[in-house]
């Protein structure tokens, strides 16, 4: 019974990283897309005078990011508190399997910002130029 459930969680991870690559692919996919459409040449979001659009870009950014690092901080401290009270080897596995899920997460979530400005600076998006999505 536990190369089963172990085979099943190897399987659910494998699914886990697959979407997570999808997404990410996707997302590399139409930041391309807009980077070689000459269309958007103007760009509308750094020509506005307020500013307005790219301070809410801005902060989105580093609210998500910070409740997110919350989050983690949230998730990691229940499971190590459920980690001391619970009996089963199987069920401590499963919660450090969740815990460095988490902590995967918040990584990502907050290395995305960083990636965004290298390499929409890159591809020379002229997003890139006026939004400041590095979260710290």
């Amino acid at each position: 019974m536990r190369t089963l459930s172990k085979t099943t969680a190897r399987i659910a991870d494998h699914r886990r990283a697959a979407r997570t690559g999808v997404v990410l692919g996707g997302a590399l996919l139409a930041l391309t897309v807009v980077a070689v459409d000459p269309a958007l040449a103007q760009n509308p979001v750094c020509a506005e005078e307020s500013n307005t659009l790219v301070n809410m870009i801005e902060g989105f950014v580093q609210l998500t990011t910070g409740l997110g690092v919350m989050g983690l901080l949230v998730v990691w401290q229940a499971d190590s508190l459920m980690e001391m009270f619970t009996l089963g080897q199987e069920r401590q596995r499963s919660l450090k399997r969740h815990k460095r899920s988490a902590l995967k997460s918040a990584i990502v979530l907050v290395i995305l910002g960083p990636l965004f400005t290298v390499m929409g600076s890159s591809m020379d998006l002229p997003v890139a130029d006026c939004v400041d999505v590095i979260p710290f």
